[in-house]
């Protein structure tokens, strides 16, 4: 692990933003991390709360996975997914809402998510298992703030922290067999079964799948802001969770120095430190 740290950031120190993240071993239960504590713009991977905030409220029974969700005009003023470009007034489930959330990172079904779950209860859930610097502030995401300068404060988004991510995923991969570590997310082994599922029905591949053998399973979810490109999953082997990687960059410039693009550098840069993890814990 020492000398895979030493390897990510090397690969970090050398690009021209930011980069923090954590990573556990599952195995062996080590972790490790870059300013994991550092507070940065969540960007989509606050859906993973959301998602699992819905679950126990489905479980509390306050929400059904079949009830109608009705796609409002008002949500799809929006920049993300594909329900944007639909005409209004259509119906789906819940659990399509859900699923189209978080696999094409949706923000017509999050925005009406958010509103359905209440995002204190969102920022409740998260308080309760330990994700401290994480706030949930704006529902909609981009419907309303892609309007934010590149260099906005930190107070002005959805915000989260490498380590908060892990200790969210942490508890999901626990509670996929653990009724205790279940009950701590507010849902049974089945639900949180069900939210990693969806997370590895992701559509959008390009950051920590990327360079990964092509049948791996990974459950993530990526996020693309003002000047963030994210991503935080299990990945998986042997058919088991293997290890937990949450990456989140900041002040990621349009243009780099050498006239490359600042957010293709890096998804790719989050490509390429999966791949030095999984060299090195699956080989």
């Amino acid at each position: 692990m020492q000398s895979l740290v030493a390897k990510l950031n090397e690969r970090c120190d050398a690009q021209a933003f930011d980069t923090y993240w954590y990573l556990k071993d599952l195995k062996t239960g080590e972790e490790a991390d870059r300013n994991g504590d550092s507070v940065v713009p969540s960007a989509s991977t606050r859906k993973i709360a959301i998602l699992m905030t819905a679950l126990k409220q489905v479980n509390e029974g306050k929400r059904s996975l079949d009830e109608p969700f009705l796609i409002e005009e008002e949500y799809q003023n929006t920049t993300s997914g594909t329900f944007q470009h639909l005409k209004p007034g259509f119906e789906i489930t819940f659990f399509d809402a859900l699923v189209m959330m978080i696999i094409v990172s949706d923000n017509t079904c999050t925005g009406k998510v958010a509103d359905i779950v209440g995002l204190d209860e969102v920022n409740a859930l998260c308080q309760s298992i330990g994700m401290t610097g994480t706030t949930h502030r704006d529902g909609r995401g981009s419907a309303t703030t892609k309007g934010l300068p590149w260099d906005h404060p930190i107070e002005a988004s959805n915000a989260t922290t490498t380590r908060d991510l892990g200790v969210l995923l942490d508890l999901m991969v626990k509670g996929m067999n653990d009724d205790e570590a279940a009950k701590k997310l507010g849902c049974t082994t089945e639900l949180v079964n069900l939210g990693m599922d969806i997370l590895s029905w992701q559509k959008l591949r390009q950051r920590l799948p990327y360079l990964l053998p092509p049948d791996t399973k990974v459950a993530h979810k990526t996020g693309t802001g003002a000047r963030n490109q994210n991503d935080a999953g299990v990945i998986f082997a042997d058919g088991e969770p293997r290890y937990i990687f949450t990456v989140l960059t900041d002040m990621v410039p349009k243009k780099l120095p050498d006239g490359g693009a600042g957010p293709g550098t890096a998804s790719l840069h989050i490509a390429q430190m999966n791949r030095m993890v999984w060299d090195e814990l699956v080989g």
